[in-house]
């Protein structure tokens, strides 16, 4: 393994100097503390993984409506930035550069999560096939409703005051969620907006609130600290689109224009394969003058040859990130890898998320 690889040069991204081109991906893992607040075992997670070029942490819900899952963390309530300051200052301390992804999820809830016992909202009031994860289990999607055209404004004001909060608990930027088959990927996608007002229908009504998204959540951090992500052909959360090159070439044009730092792609279906469905990423790239994060099923070989075709600037590892605090370190040296413990990828302890050894440690233990 060559340790000349370009995964390991440095690389400039907005004001942030990265010491390498490794991204920590955004994860999620149910493990807040009440009132959805960010805990002490997740200030030590993510210092733990520091030595990434860049950890973006998992995905903390812009409002009580946009929690989907048991045990998120938010962006909204004080209690949850003090507890994310707790993260952000255990990360510099190691000298790390962390963002936060900020979200809503839409559809993709449960009733027992939502204010007051609602029903989750959605561009249109489809149910999504699929489960959440709520009271220890996974458990049907609930019914949504649609989202009332004069309620939008307020989903908009919501990702822009996760902006504000998200720097005021120190973090280095922002991404946006804008995949997976979340709120933002539901409206841009014909598969699950089956509006007639105008976020619906054409392309351009369909990217609006992605795109309206993005310029407040980058009026209020600054363009050269928000990143965005995408996912053009991913299945997850029962996501469809009958055409999604016109419709993502719009969209990064779109956020182009905004001059975000990063442009986050999950390539193939997410946690899947990379070649689900035929898409032409390359052209995502040539739009975005910011930096391009390739994302989904990464090793070292793939990283290595994506890099070297200057086909992405940075990569994101997931799983890997999972098990191997230190995966840059080990993979720079040739080490061996931990594997990832399923069982305990959501909801828990420290088991399967602190406790994973990094080099130093996994040879004290063998002695």
């Amino acid at each position: 393994m060559s340790t000349a690889s370009k995964l390991f040069e440095p690389y400039q991204l907005g004001p942030l100097k990265l010491p390498n081109r490794l991204v920590m991906a955004p994860l999620t893992r149910n493990r807040a503390q009440a009132g959805m607040v960010p805990g002490p075992l997740a200030a030590e997670y993510y210092s733990q993984r520091a030595s990434a070029g860049l950890l973006v942490t998992e995905a903390s819900q812009v409002s009580q409506q946009g929690q989907g899952y048991q045990d998120t963390p938010g962006i909204y309530s004080k209690q949850q930035v003090a507890g994310w300051r707790r993260v952000t200052e255990r990360v510099h301390a190691r000298g790390g550069r962390i963002f936060i992804q900020i979200w809503h999820v839409g559809r993709i809830s449960h009733v027992s999560l939502q204010p007051n016992g609602g029903a989750p909202v959605g561009p249109s009031a489809i149910r999504a096939k699929g489960k959440t994860f709520v009271g220890g289990t996974f458990t049907d999607i609930s019914e949504p409703r649609a989202l009332a055209l004069e309620e939008i404004p307020g989903i908009v004001e919501d990702f822009r005051r996760g902006a504000a909060n998200a720097l005021e608990a120190g973090f280095d930027g922002v991404e946006i969620h804008g995949a997976n088959g979340y709120l933002l990927d539901q409206f841009a996608k014909d598969g699950a907006n089956k509006r007639t007002d105008s976020y619906g229908g054409s392309i351009e009504n369909r990217a609006k609130l992605m795109l309206e998204v993005a310029k407040v959540v980058a009026s209020e951090a600054g363009a050269e600290r928000t990143g965005i992500r995408i996912s053009p052909v991913t299945p997850s959360n029962d996501i469809s689109d009958s055409d999604p090159q016109p419709l993502f070439d719009h969209i990064v044009d779109g956020l182009n224009a905004l001059k975000l730092v990063y442009l986050h792609v999950v390539e193939g279906a997410t946690g899947g394969p990379r070649d689900i469905a035929p898409f032409d990423y390359g052209a995502l790239r040539k739009r975005f003058n910011g930096a391009y994060i390739a994302n989904n099923g990464y090793d070292f070989e793939l990283a290595d040859k994506v890099l070297n075709a200057n086909d992405a600037d940075l990569i994101a590892f997931g799983k890997l990130y999972i098990a191997n605090p230190d995966l840059a370190e080990r993979l720079q040296r040739g080490a061996p890898l931990n594997a990832p413990d399923k069982a305990t990828f959501y909801g828990g302890t420290a088991k399967g998320y602190t406790d994973y050894p990094a080099l130093g440690e996994a040879a004290e233990a063998a002695q």
